[in-house]
């Protein structure tokens, strides 16, 4: 509910943000494994967009923690690519998997689907992190199969 004119936006390094991430979840979870590849080597104009570096590492760092709560592995990966004018990043696990009934309502606020029972929660991890990403004039899409995991897709443009 933050109007977006009283957000700092700086240009910040997509690569440093992730890395943050995995630290902050890493260290409350020294358990968790999180792998981030870059599919192809990106300079600095193409890794760096406009952005709030405390609001995106609260983004990336929620389906980090996420994908390694939902599976059995305790483990999430990101794939990094560059297309057209956007870096696109993908945060895949193994786990659980989310149901078609609940793909529906994932990004609703206080939403607790079939999984609630695998890990704990409140359900407003997800709206949050669809929310920041939309501050940020990007958008998140999810893809899940129950039982062979879930890939969250963002994409973020440069301007």
């Amino acid at each position: 509910s933050y109007d977006p004119s009283e957000i700092s936006f700086k240009q910040i390094r997509i690569d440093e943000i992730l890395l943050d991430a995995r630290q902050q979840v890493q260290l409350a979870n020294p358990h968790y494994k999180i792998d981030i590849h870059f599919s192809e080597s990106g300079n600095e104009d193409e890794i760096t967009l406009p952005g709030n570096e405390y609001l995106l590492k609260t983004a990336f760092a929620n389906l980090f923690e996420n994908g390694c709560k939902f599976s059995t592995d305790k483990q999430s990966n990101v794939s990094v690519y560059f297309k057209n004018n956007s870096i696109v990043l993908k945060f895949s696990d193994k786990g659980v998997g989310i149901s078609s009934h609940d793909l529906e309502k994932i990004f609703t606020p206080f939403y607790r689907g079939e999984n609630k029972t695998v890990a704990e929660g409140n359900g407003i991890g997800l709206y949050l992190t669809q929310k920041i990403i939309q501050l940020h004039k990007g958008k998140i899409v999810v893809e899940s199969e129950r039982g062979s995991g879930t890939i969250f897709a963002v994409e973020m443009h440069h301007n």
